[in-house]
C-alpha cells in the first residue's frame, strides 16, 4: 500500500513540477541548443570567412581576370550562404517558439476535449 501511495505522490509531483521545469531549466537547455545550433551552422557555412576574403584572389590568380572572377564567385557564395543561414536560423527560431507554446496548446486541447472550455 505504501508503494502505491509513493507512486501516486510522485506522479502528482511530476505533473505539478513539469511546467516549472519546462519554463526554467528546460528553457535554458532549449536556448543553449538553439544558440549552439546557430553557431554550428555558421561554422558549417563559413559566411564570415567568405566575407573576410571577398577581395582575396582565388587559386593565386593575381591578374585582373582572376580578381574579377574571384570577387563575383565569393560575392554569390556570400549571398547564397547568407540566405541559407537566415532560413535555417528562422527554422531554429520557429522550433524555439513551438517549444514555448507547446504546453499551453496541449493544455488547451486537453481542456477542449474534456469540455471544460
Amino acid at each position: 500500500m505504501n508503494f502505491l501511495k509513493l507512486i501516486l505522490i510522485d506522479a502528482i509531483f511530476d505533473v505539478l513540477y513539469f511546467p516549472l521545469w519546462w519554463y526554467s531549466k528546460g528553457l535554458v537547455l532549449a536556448i543553449r541548443w538553439v544558440g549552439r545550433s546557430i553557431l554550428e551552422l555558421e561554422n558549417l557555412l563559413g559566411v564570415s570567412i567568405w566575407a573576410k576574403n571577398i577581395f582575396t584572389p582565388m587559386f593565386g590568380q593575381y591578374d585582373l581576370q582572376g580578381r574579377i572572377v574571384s570577387f563575383f564567385m565569393r560575392f554569390f557564395q556570400i549571398i547564397f550562404r547568407s540566405l541559407a543561414f537566415l532560413l535555417f536560423s528562422a527554422f531554429y527560431s520557429v522550433l524555439f517558439v513551438i517549444y514555448l507554446i507547446l504546453p499551453v496548446i496541449t493544455i488547451y486541447f486537453i481542456a477542449l476535449h474534456l469540455s471544460i472550455l
